[in-house]
């Protein structure tokens, strides 16, 4: 992802949430991209990241309808914001 990308951070959890989350989403007409700070710092040659946490992200005017279906479909991963 570019920083003049216009993405919001949806939702962090196991890979197939995310993956789950973005066939939802793909349903709905809603972009995602994921990032996978773990994977990427193992690459690098250095740590980062959870190991098994994914960050999910949407544009930002797709933003609201995506966190509905995320809550409603993960809600207690929701549960302590």
């Amino acid at each position: 992802m570019h920083e003049d990308d216009n993405y919001k951070r949806v939702y962090t959890g196991p890979e197939t949430n995310v993956q789950y989350l973005q066939e939802l989403f793909e349903n709905e007409g809603i972009h995602s991209r994921v990032r996978n700070d773990f994977d990427s710092g193992l690459r690098a040659g250095f740590g980062g990241g959870l190991p098994g946490q994914v960050l999910l992200f949407v544009l930002e005017h797709e933003y609201e309808t995506a966190v509905k279906i995320a809550r409603s479909t993960f809600p207690k991963d929701f549960e302590n914001e």
